[in-house]
């Protein structure tokens, strides 16, 4: 997703918190007899009309589409397998037994805008927010922009926090996705679409827009690890099952990755005999909202004077209340496109819920962006967001003794605590505890994210029930383009601003950690005391397809782009985009069966 400024920390740091938050706010994949591995499908259905794999769930919900109209509602509600998982609203339900079936088109309609604007939350959610919380975080445990021993800001910036921030919402629609045998497909498409997209599409639009040099050292680092974790895939879908041995080695050739960056960048540097560099930044100078917004403010030389007040004055905590909760800068708001204008409307309800229930600590400002009475709030709502999420609300609304439910004894001590908080608390200094608030907006803002990806995951498996599309296709299409356009215009902006060589190295690093973080943790979260063992059966071609693609153009960067002695310019740009409309077309005929192998 977005590019965001976040700290330089080992992403293994939080690993712990990341997966307790997949743990619990996953849906429920069942238990399995003991010894029996887990099955995570990765099969095709067949729209001609042959079932993939029932799970032992009754009849597939394929089958709805092929009964009379009049048969949806009861075939939907009394079929097994026609049960989401998660989320908090029932999108199948919703299209074959509210909407007649006459109103079909306008379901489909309905269902596709809000999946454009789950992708619009998943954004704003990871870019203004996961991100700032990981940069605190990053800032508060000592991880600070200047690393004392190797003085690696950029190298361990990035492929660390930035990498974790930017992949949150892949990896967390994978984990969702992970979590139900009937959705895994959408995790592999979606894993190796993104990858084909982002090394072919993005890779080549930066090669088009600026001609440049690429770094060869970095390039073929992560080029070679990234086609051994193609490699690794490839073989665990070859053999249909993932041991926990190898769920933790996708863990651990991503920690070997980051240790690499870290020595190759400390030797390099060696090398060349430089002590400590100056400060550098991991990415351009590229104002997010924010920024703009502060630079706008009264610090700005343009507007500063203007604004300012002739004599000191001191903000109510109303007015404090009220600012902090305005997603809009009106003086920005005058000198943006209509363009911008209209995104900024579609955006407004979404930064303004976060705003009500996700604190932000930035180190950068001299208040930390402390606000008192809203961060007070947020002692309030940010746990009641966590219990009411959490497992879609079940634990939630579970009532005590069968008498009081769990969300009101949290509102109940959340209030008393942010009275106590506002009471010993000032609006003009931050607490010295409130880096706490850091950690709270991170597990706040990750239940977001959560959330958004279970409803993602739910309804582009309701519109490939729909449209009789498999999984994999809705996954290496709609789910990868939605969670790569945030990362497709930040690399094509910095490629535009001067930075091409930046954004072409973003475009193999931040997938690394896709891969191995997506597939690692998604199939570590699925696992069980008594199951140790997690079962994919790839019986599509489309599958092999799409892992043949993505290590196809791998091998085709590997070994084209030091043959043009890493001299990248448009030509180069023009087959990349040409192959990934072939692979295009090529997955396409194979999911409509244009093209198949005889007994698939």
């Amino acid at each position: 997703m977005g590019q965001g400024a976040v700290g330089p920390a080992g992403v293994l740091s939080l690993a712990g918190v990341l997966s307790l938050a997949g743990v619990l706010a996953g849906g429920d994949s069942g238990v399995q007899p003991a010894g029996t591995p887990l099955p995570l499908d990765v099969r095709v259905t067949d729209p001609a009309g042959r079932d993939a794999l029932s799970h032992g769930r009754g009849v597939d919900c394929w089958e709805v589409r092929k009964r009379n109209s009049s048969e949806w509602c009861r075939f939907i509600q009394s079929n097994p397998d026609c049960r989401l998982d998660g989320g908090f609203l029932d999108y199948l339900e919703g299209v074959f037994c509210v909407f007649p079936p006459r109103l079909l088109p306008l379901a489909v309609t309905l269902y596709a805008l809000w999946l454009l604007y789950l992708f619009v939350i998943l954004g704003v959610t990871a870019e203004k927010f996961f991100c700032p919380n990981l940069s605190a975080i990053s800032t508060n445990l000592k991880l600070s922009h200047n690393v004392a021993v190797f003085s690696l800001t950029a190298s361990l910036h990035g492929v660390t926090f930035l990498a974790f921030g930017n992949g949150a919402p892949d990896v967390f629609s994978a984990v969702v996705a992970f979590s139900d045998p009937r959705t895994a497909g959408l995790a592999i498409g979606a894993i190796f679409g993104a990858g084909v997209f982002v090394t072919t599409v993005v890779a080549g639009g930066i090669a088009l827009v600026k001609p440049f040099t690429a770094a060869s050292r970095p390039f073929l680092r992560d080029a070679i690890f990234y086609m051994v974790a193609v490699f690794l895939t490839f073989m665990v879908l070859y053999f249909g099952r993932i041991t926990l041995g190898e769920a933790l080695g996708y863990l651990g050739l991503y920690v070997f990755y980051v240790f690499t960056v870290v020595l190759c960048t400390w030797i390099h540097r060696r090398q060349r005999g430089e002590g400590l560099p100056p400060p550098r930044l991991w990415e351009p100078e590229m104002l997010t909202d924010a920024e703009e917004q502060e630079s706008s403010g009264t610090n700005s030389g343009d507007y500063g004077e203007e604004y300012r007040p002739l004599l000191p004055t001191q903000e109510t905590s109303l007015r404090i209340l009220t600012s902090a909760l305005s997603p809009l800068d009106y003086r920005k708001w005058r000198r943006k496109p209509w363009y911008w204008r209209l995104f900024k409307v579609f955006k407004v309800p979404v930064e303004l819920v976060l705003l009500l229930t996700v604190p932000v600590v930035d180190p950068d400002k001299d208040d930390l962006n402390w606000k008192r009475p809203l961060n007070c709030l947020h002692v309030l709502t940010s746990p009641l967001l966590f219990v009411l999420t959490l497992k879609s609300g079940t634990y939630g609304l579970y009532q005590i003794q069968g008498v009081f439910p769990v969300w009101g004894l949290v509102a109940l001590v959340g209030s008393v605590l942010a009275i106590i908080t506002f009471l010993i608390t000032s609006n003009e200094e931050p607490p010295k505890y409130h880096c706490v608030f850091a950690f709270l907006g991170f597990l706040a803002s990750a239940m977001w994210i959560n959330a958004a990806a279970t409803e993602l995951v739910n309804i582009l498996r309701t519109l490939g029930i729909i449209f009789q599309l498999s999984n994999t296709v809705l996954g290496l299409t709609l789910l990868a383009w939605g969670n790569s356009i945030g990362d497709t215009f930040s690399d094509l902006t910095m490629a535009r601003q001067g930075y091409p060589r930046m954004a072409f190295s973003a475009c193999f690093g931040g997938i690394i950690f896709n891969i191995l973080v997506g597939v690692g943790l998604g199939c570590l979260l699925q696992m069980t005391s008594s199951q140790l063992v997690v079962k994919l059966e790839p019986d599509s071609l489309l599958v092999w397809i799409l892992a043949g693609a993505l290590g196809l153009s791998l091998v085709f960067s590997f070994v084209s782009v030091p043959a043009q002695c890493f001299q990248l310019g448009k030509a180069y740009g023009v087959c990349l985009i040409l192959y990934y409309l072939a692979f295009l077309c090529v997955a396409l005929l194979t999911e409509f069966r244009v093209i198949r192998l005889s007994g698939i």
